[in-house]
């Protein structure tokens, strides 16, 4: 099988479970962004180390977006097809997200104002990586209405702050003298 079919020449592409659609519509669009976002998010796993906690959340955040991206890349008619958390974004995914955000942020305290990208190079493209999920979450709503796709990628880009500020570590620029104390549990 080669990589390219010659098939989208005529700028267009196919849908999941058939159908064509110019590749500048609104769904090629989103999807794009979300490959685009999956991208960046691969980037900052690169950073990491292999097996870590970073590393591993990371993975589960891409593959996520496989399902994401399916479910977007299927005409409307056809949705009926999808599998829940397979081809189909579902609610328990979204508070997944939500899951890992509390545990993160009982980790250490959230700063309450502007932060300042760039501390660290993960925590960059960590930013990064958000911005792109924004970007994707705006283009969802008027192609996603009725689905999980528009919350899930909303916590995703709240999730990616989480992450970004977890990897800076002690140090926060926006705040005077850059430190900021880890929380620790009572024993």
């Amino acid at each position: 099988m080669k990589i390219y079919t010659k098939r989208g020449d005529d700028g267009t592409t196919g849908l999941l479970y058939g159908g064509r659609v110019r590749k500048d519509s609104a769904t090629i669009d989103l999807n794009g962004a979300v490959d685009e976002a999956q991208a960046a998010l691969g980037v900052a796993r690169a950073e990491a180390p292999r097996g870590s906690e970073l590393d591993e959340l990371l993975i589960a955040l891409e593959r996520d977006l496989w399902v994401l991206m399916a479910e977007v890349a299927t005409a409307p008619d056809n949705r009926h097809k999808l599998t829940p958390g397979v081809s189909l974004v579902t609610g328990d995914m979204v508070v997944a997200l939500e899951d890992r955000i509390d545990a993160l942020d009982e980790r250490f305290d959230m700063p309450t104002e502007f932060v300042v990208p760039g501390q660290s190079r993960v925590a960059a493209l960590l930013d990064l990586a958000r911005t792109v999920v924004r970007r994707a979450e705006r283009l969802s709503f008027t192609l996603a209405e009725g689905s999980q796709v528009g919350p899930y990628l909303n916590r995703l880009s709240d999730l990616c702050w989480t992450m970004a500020r977890w990897q800076e570590d002690e140090h926060l620029p926006s705040r005077p003298g850059g430190k900021r104390q880890p929380r620790h549990e009572e024993p």
